[in-house]
């Protein structure tokens, strides 16, 4: 039998990963060291008698985390558990709202509520109505099966966006191989036309908008050398993007992922990896990093939940965690 040696490798940083996250305890001092203040504008957004606290741990690859007020519950992904998991914020349980989730990555939630979610397995972006049926959003593009969707939002006019990375195969998360190039898309509220809004993006993944919806944030996962975030300025009616992008951050060591704005126009960006980047950095408007968050696990996604929406929520591998903090998401999840 042959040695697969990064067959060997990963295994052996998934041990030292998952005994990281079972030694993690919370912090004894207030307040908490593990949140930082890189610049003096982030001092304002730490609460100074909140730490950081471990919700919940024991999965493969913790994703996607949207957040429901009315039912006061969080959904994420453990995409290569092929699970939805629902975490009840008033009695702390984790318990499987969906399996099997066709390897479900990013989730979102609509203007009616509804939730949105993009999935590996069946290459398309499935709606959650409020029966329970699933209405497919999306699942071709120019006659061609989507890669593997990654991340959704949707914007304040109810059209739905999402990032279609070429990351396949990757039979762990049941991604196959791509088809059609790294895209952006777009989805029409009104006619459900599914429109290419930016392609040819090495590695789109996380997305989000700024507050006033002006600017579309996205993760460029396969850029190089380094991983970056990108900016597109929105098109005045909404309905595409203009112009080319331009480079908004370059994460250097770092890995960005999944990312939410805050209402004043920070990003709050999920980070890794290796102890010294792993957690939750955040990026003023201007793109300066003014605060970190340090996790004993790389962060891959996050939202802000809670009763005043000011709960940061990050899915960090294989745990959950969470932080109040000063201010309040400006999306729905």
């Amino acid at each position: 039998m042959s040695f697969d040696r990064r067959a060997f490798l990963a295994a052996g940083a998934a041990t030292i990963a998952a005994s990281a996250a079972r030694a993690w305890e919370p912090a004894q001092r207030l307040p908490d060291p593990a949140v930082e203040i890189l610049d003096p504008s982030f001092a304002k957004y730490r609460i100074g008698l909140a730490s950081i606290e471990r919700l919940a741990t024991g999965f493969r690859w913790a994703e996607g985390p949207v957040w429901f007020g009315d039912m006061r519950m969080l959904l994420f992904s453990d995409v290569s558990n092929d699970r939805i998991l629902k975490w009840d914020e008033e009695t702390g349980a984790v318990t499987v709202f969906r399996r099997p989730a066709d390897y479900a990555n990013g989730n979102a939630r609509d203007r009616q509520g509804r939730l949105l979610t993009c999935e590996h397995r069946t290459r398309r972006v499935t709606r959650t109505e409020h029966d329970g049926r699933l209405t497919v959003l999306a699942d071709r593009f120019e006659g061609k099966p989507l890669n593997s969707p990654n991340d959704v939002v949707c914007r304040s006019d109810d059209s739905v966006w999402f990032t279609d990375p070429a990351f396949g195969p990757n039979p762990l998360e049941a991604m196959a191989s791509p088809e059609l190039p790294g895209t952006i898309y777009r989805v029409d509220p009104a006619t459900g036309a599914v429109q290419a809004v930016a392609r040819g993006l090495k590695g789109p993944n996380g997305l989000c908008f700024s507050p006033d919806e002006r600017i579309l944030y996205v993760i460029e996962a396969r850029a190089e050398p380094n991983r970056l975030i990108r900016a597109f300025d929105v098109a005045p009616d909404g309905t595409g993007l203009s112009g080319e992008g331009r480079v908004f951050f370059d994460c250097g060591k770092g890995t960005a992922d999944g990312f939410r704005a805050d209402r004043d126009g920070n990003l709050w960006c999920g980070w890794g990896m290796g102890e010294a980047e792993d957690g939750v950095v955040v990026l003023s408007p201007q793109a300066k990093m003014i605060g970190r968050i340090r996790l004993p696990e790389r962060c891959a996604n996050l939202c802000f939940g809670g009763r005043d929406r000011n709960r940061l929520l990050m899915a960090s591998t294989r745990s959950l965690y969470a932080l109040y903090v000063n201010t309040q998401g400006a999306d729905l999840g």
